[in-house]
């Protein structure tokens, strides 16, 4: 049976990541209220993306990881914008072989 993660565009713009086995009737769940809490103060909601996995787990994994992007990372993703979406993937923080280390002292017996 397939599993679906779904990336959901909310009336202020916001987006909904979730995970479904019928998409369709989940989509509508959001619209009629009985989703989740956040979609039901954001009505209404837009399908406007969503990938296919062979099990739930799967689902469940790629969905915890859309859920920690960042708007602008999800926005490039749902607009298929592949360049976008490399350059937001890149780490902020320096890698621990990048950062400028100093001089150990050296303590003498």
């Amino acid at each position: 049976m397939a599993h679906y993660v779904y990336i959901l565009r909310c009336a202020d713009d916001s987006f909904y990541v979730g995970a479904a086995r019928d998409l369709n009737e989940r989509v509508k769940a959001h619209n009629t209220g009985r989703g989740a809490a956040y979609t039901f103060k954001h009505r209404p909601v837009y399908l406007v993306y969503s990938e296919v996995f062979d099990t739930e787990t799967a689902a469940v994994t790629r969905e915890r990881q859309l859920k920690r992007w960042s708007h602008k990372k999800k926005q490039a993703l749902v607009h298929a914008n592949l360049e976008g979406l490399k350059h937001l993937s890149k780490s902020r923080s320096p890698r621990v072989n990048d950062r400028v280390r100093r001089p150990r002292k050296v303590v003498s017996p």
